[in-house]
C-alpha cells in the first residue's frame, strides 16, 4: 500500500469484493458474517479503501438511534494490516458520527484492543438499548455471543 491512502465511500461495484474479504475473516472467527444482500442495502453506510480496484478495506458506520451509532465490519486484507488503514477507517466513522450529530459510537468486537487504542471503552454489553440487538438473531453465535461492547463518546 502507498504513503497516500484514500478512505472513500463504497459503490455497489465494491459489494462483491467487500463480501468476499468479510466472509474471509467470518470464516476465520474473526468477525461477523455479513450477506451479499446486506451489504448492497447498507452501501450507503461503507467507507473503503482501494488499491486499484481493488478494496483492500471496508467498514460501516450504522446508525441505530438519534444518540448512537455502531462501527460495524471492519476488515483489512492481512496483506495491507499494520499500515494504519484500520485507524483511518475508524477516524472516517467518527467523523461522519460527529458530522451526524451522534454522540456515542460503539462497536461490538472479539479484540477489543485495537478500539482501545482509538478512545473507545470497555462497558457492559446491558448498557446499550435493546434495538442494538435486533440482529442478533441472525447470528450464528446467538445466544453465546463471545463480543464484548466498547463505546466511544464524541
Amino acid at each position: 500500500m502507498k504513503a497516500d491512502i484514500k478512505v472513500e465511500k463504497a459503490r455497489v461495484s465494491d459489494a462483491n469484493s467487500m463480501h468476499r474479504m468479510i466472509s474471509h475473516f467470518a470464516d476465520k472467527g474473526e468477525m461477523l458474517p455479513r450477506a451479499l444482500s446486506d451489504i448492497y442495502e447498507g452501501i450507503r453506510e461503507y467507507f473503503v479503501v482501494k488499491e486499484g480496484d481493488q478494496v483492500v478495506a471496508c467498514v460501516a458506520l450504522h446508525v441505530t438511534w438519534v444518540d448512537l451509532a455502531e462501527i460495524r465490519s471492519l476488515a483489512v486484507a492481512e496483506q495491507e494490516q499494520n499500515q494504519r488503514i484500520g485507524s483511518l477507517l475508524i477516524q472516517a466513522c467518527l467523523k461522519e458520527a460527529k458530522e451526524l450529530g451522534i454522540p456515542k459510537v460503539f462497536c461490538l468486537v472479539r479484540k477489543p484492543a485495537f478500539f482501545e487504542k482509538h478512545g473507545f471503552q470497555l462497558i457492559d454489553k446491558t448498557e446499550l438499548p435493546q434495538k442494538v440487538w435486533a440482529e442478533c438473531y441472525r447470528c450464528p453465535k446467538f445466544p453465546n455471543c463471545d463480543e464484548v461492547a466498547l463505546i466511544r463518546y464524541l
